[in-house]
């Protein structure tokens, strides 16, 4: 397999659990908490979403679909728009809510969209370029989509975990 075959794979993989996860679910499954500073499966979803736009957005030089496809005012959440969730607080987290699973997992599959479209654009040579020179050492666009996966993996994993304590109560 080519690098950006194996790529496209796991952005699949990531999918799959997501949709997993989601489906079947009511509004109040998906945003009940385990405990009051626990994630939701809301929460999670919509975070785990929200990073891939972000990164995989800024990598490739496109819009963010949040923006783009105006889901920020379908969700209509009461952050601002670059919001991603990285720094909120437990009060924070618990207003990120939806009415269902179907608004998650459109935002979800019009990023994911975007996400392989670009994926299925590069060769690579394009993983070795880089996107980010904040960092010691610099970022390449590959290890900013192995990233991607990483962070997305563990809060898809995450929100699995709680659905099944959630149906265990």
């Amino acid at each position: 397999m080519k690098a950006t075959e194996v790529l496209a794979d796991a952005y699949g993989r990531i999918r799959e659990v997501v949709h997993d996860v989601v489906e079947g679910l009511s509004a109040e499954e998906l945003n009940a908490r385990v405990d009051p500073k626990a994630n939701s499966i809301t929460w999670l979803v919509w975070h785990l979403t929200r990073v891939q736009d972000d990164h995989v957005a800024d990598a490739s030089g496109l819009e963010q679909v949040w923006t783009a496809q105006d889901w920020f005012t379908r969700f209509a959440l009461p952050v601002p728009a670059e919001a991603t969730g990285f720094g909120q607080t437990a009060a924070q987290v618990g207003k990120i809510v939806v009415e269902s699973g179907e608004l998650l997992l459109g935002y979800y599959d019009a990023v994911h969209e975007q996400s392989t479209a670009f994926l299925r654009g590069l060769a690579a040579a394009d993983l070795e370029r880089v996107i980010d020179e904040r960092w010691d050492p610099p970022v390449t666009l590959g290890v900013r989509l192995v990233s991607v996966i990483a962070d997305d993996l563990q809060h898809a994993g995450q929100a699995a975990y709680v659905r099944g304590a959630l149906q265990r109560r």
